[in-house]
């Protein structure tokens, strides 16, 4: 492992649409370089179209979980989402330090911190326990600014128009979920 290269940690954060979309492209642009991916979705725990894309790999390269016990955005946070959110992040530290994933993806985890179900402390000592050579992206509004500070790449999407707010379109499948 002495030529491993650096595991970096990326950040896609803002009130645009696009982070979990540029997530995946990343994770496919690996699984075509014959890399191995896994992503942890923090807060959903409903399957939408883009966990269907583990199908289309062989066994073992992209393993998707959804790790939140739902989308409790419309209400407040309980003790099962606390300890959902909890359980997930040991468990992406088991993996992440296990260098099983070249690149793994936490979806969401910044929402998991701006609601206070995990604490921004854990989610670095977390990170500091990461395999060499794991590559780590980690997605959501609101990220903290410890984790912009520690992160090698930052990216925020920023909101210029969007057309469930001038038309009010919804959820179309395929495009936006």
């Amino acid at each position: 492992m002495g030529d491993q290269p650096k595991g970096y940690v990326q950040v896609y954060t803002g009130n645009g649409r696009g982070k979990t979309t540029a997530a995946f492209g990343l994770a496919v642009r690996a699984l075509g370089a014959g890399l191995s991916v896994y992503i942890g979705q923090f807060v959903k725990n409903i399957p939408y179209h883009e966990t269907r894309l583990q199908e289309l790999f062989e066994p073992g390269r992209l393993l998707i979980r959804q790790l939140g016990s739902g989308c409790f955005i419309t209400k407040d946070p309980d003790h099962t989402d606390l300890q959902a959110a909890k359980q997930a992040l040991n468990h992406v530290e088991k993996i992440m330090s296990s260098g099983a994933y070249d690149l793994v993806i936490l979806d969401e985890l910044t929402i998991a911190c701006h609601y206070r179900l995990i604490d921004i402390e854990a989610v670095l000592s977390t990170l500091e326990k990461r395999a060499p050579g794991v590559e780590v992206i980690i997605t959501g509004r609101y990220a903290p600014k410890e984790l912009i500070d520690y992160a090698d790449l930052v990216t925020e999407m920023e909101e210029v128009k969007h057309y469930y707010s001038t038309h009010g379109t919804l959820s179309r499948p395929g495009f936006d979920c």
